[in-house]
């Protein structure tokens, strides 16, 4: 589900670890729609920045309208602004529009150096564009040169109260409502020593030496005094490609989902993080992070899980020995000793008796209606199935009493009471999950015997062309609809390790179904 709209504008990296590419990353990740501007196309990858080509600032200035008049913007992300132009038409759309949030990254050079925002450019980013920010997130470097461009002091930093002090001047300076400075550039010695480590050449890009590098601590300031202090353990990674940019988009949703800034900052930054942590190695140079560390794909479109299911390699055997084994085939033929069908139409109906008591266990393991609806019209299709049963019973001078009052084989005790036992101690989708091989599986058999050659379709040379031409008719077609839409609609929301699970509750349920088959000779 889209959580909020956020307006990206920013240069394009064709390496996918920085500019637009990891903005639409970090913003699917988190569950927003990403929109483009695309301000400059640039040649680059992990080892650096080998050309760059500005876009018009009157398409950039298209590109917006055309996004903000149509779909409607929550949040405006900046990146890679690259002229004079385009800040000032960024500014004048900001102010038409009246679009009330925005995260400036001012980004002015890249991880390996590269400069990209003209010189001219910065000091008229602070004049044009600081006074409608919402939020400023410069790392070290970018808020000493933003200070020194408009002519205020910008002291080195060694301590944490120097980078405090940092933002509170950007803040009172230059105008934007909230400033994070980001201090991986100096890291400290450790959470009870905040003094920067000596020089010594960090290869994060920090000033200190890596070995005695401990804590990184970034600095919120805000409009009513507000300071937060996110303190995170240094990391000595070459995988920082792309990391100002990847944290704006980061707060950005996070501001679009409705979170307040101290929050939105924090779990921004724990983000950036893990992403650096479980990053994928990637590139010669400084690699990308890893955006999906906290999101999973799922395995199967929605509304296809079926047929995934019975698609998976550890499935495709089972479920082949089960819909096509000696005693369907049997059927399907009519060379199926008639003792053998006798036994069986018995035994299933003692088991459909648990099977009803089953999907009523589930209309009561679940709270909506919808699902209670659909459970209780399911067993509606099991009592008419029994009648069914009946029906052949007597055809065979097999009386219901008498049919009551047969004892269950091993094989129906164990089924029925698995799928129980699955009902009382898991919860309501692995119940679906146990119940699923008999209620899909009997339709596939119908399915199967009516196309297939050897099987005979006329009831006077087949006892059991009945028997199959209920399978298959409306009724329990809809029976298999009703159960396969409420395992669809509610396994979407599972993560892949439930998925797992439930696959193989099902095998085994097929497993069981194939012991029911087998209790009865096919010859």
């Amino acid at each position: 589900m889209v959580q909020g709209r956020v307006l990206v504008v920013a240069g394009s990296d064709p390496s996918g670890g920085a500019g637009l590419e990891a903005d639409q990353k970090v913003l699917a990740a988190h569950r927003c729609y990403a929109m483009t501007a695309t301000t400059a196309l640039t040649v680059q990858n992990t080892k650096g920045v080998t050309g760059v080509h500005v876009v018009p600032a009157d398409f950039v200035a298209r590109q917006i309208d055309a996004v903000v008049e149509d779909i409607g913007v929550d949040v405006v992300k900046t990146g890679m602004l690259g002229s004079v132009e385009t800040i000032d038409v960024l500014s004048d759309k900001i102010e038409k529009h009246n679009l009330a949030t925005v995260v400036v990254d001012p980004v002015m050079v890249s991880t390996s150096g590269a400069q990209l925002l003209p010189h001219e450019a910065i000091k008229h980013l602070s004049s044009r564009l600081l006074g409608r920010t919402t939020l400023l997130t410069p790392n070290i470097p970018e808020a000493r040169l933003l200070l020194a461009e408009n002519g205020l002091p910008s002291p080195e930093v060694r301590t944490v109260d120097e980078l405090e002090a940092l933002a509170q001047t950007i803040r009172a300076g230059l105008g934007p409502r909230w400033v994070l400075v980001k201090g991986g550039h100096v890291p400290f010695r450790s959470a009870a020593d905040m003094t920067a480590i000596p020089e010594g050449g960090s290869s994060s890009g920090g000033t200190g030496n890596d070995e005695d590098a401990a804590v990184v601590v970034d600095v919120l300031v805000g409009p009513a005094g507000e300071v937060v202090r996110v303190q995170s353990p240094f990391q000595t990674s070459t995988s920082t490609h792309g990391t100002g940019c990847s944290l704006a988009s980061a707060i950005a949703a996070n501001l679009a989902k409705g979170r307040d800034m101290p929050s939105a900052v924090r779990a921004a930054c724990r983000y950036i993080a893990a992403g650096i942590q479980t990053a994928p190695q990637l590139g010669s140079g400084n690699g990308p992070l890893n955006h999906f560390h906290s999101s999973y794909a799922l395995p199967f479109s929605p509304g296809y899980f079926i047929e995934y299911l019975l698609e998976r390699p550890d499935v495709q055997p089972v479920w082949k020995e089960f819909v096509h084994h000696p005693f369907v085939m049997a059927l399907g033929n009519g060379t199926l000793p008639l003792e053998s069908f006798k036994g069986y139409i018995i035994q299933d109906y003692l088991y459909l008796v648990h099977f009803a008591r089953a999907n009523a266990l589930a209309a009561y393991k679940t709270k909506n209606i919808a699902d209670i609806q659909r459970s209780n019209d399911i067993v509606g299709h099991i009592v008419r199935e029994m009648d069914l049963h009946i029906n052949y019973c007597k055809s065979f001078g097999i009386s219901e009493p008498e049919i009551q009052a047969t004892e269950e084989l091993q094989a129906c005790t164990a089924y029925t009471r698995f799928v129980l036992d699955v009902g009382q101690s898991e919860d309501w989708l692995a119940l679906q999950m146990a119940l699923a091989p008999c209620l899909l599986g009997y339709g596939a058999v119908a399915q199967m015997l009516a196309a297939h050659p050897a099987t005979v379709r006329e009831q006077h040379a087949n006892t059991y062309w009945p028997w199959i031409e209920n399978y298959g008719a409306a009724d329990y077609v809809e029976a298999v609809r009703l159960g396969s839409d409420l395992i669809e609609k509610n396994i979407r929301d599972c993560s892949p390790a439930r998925i797992e699970e439930l696959v193989k509750i099902f095998i085994h349920g097929t497993r069981m179904e194939i012991g029911f088959w087998e209790m009865f000779p096919a010859k």
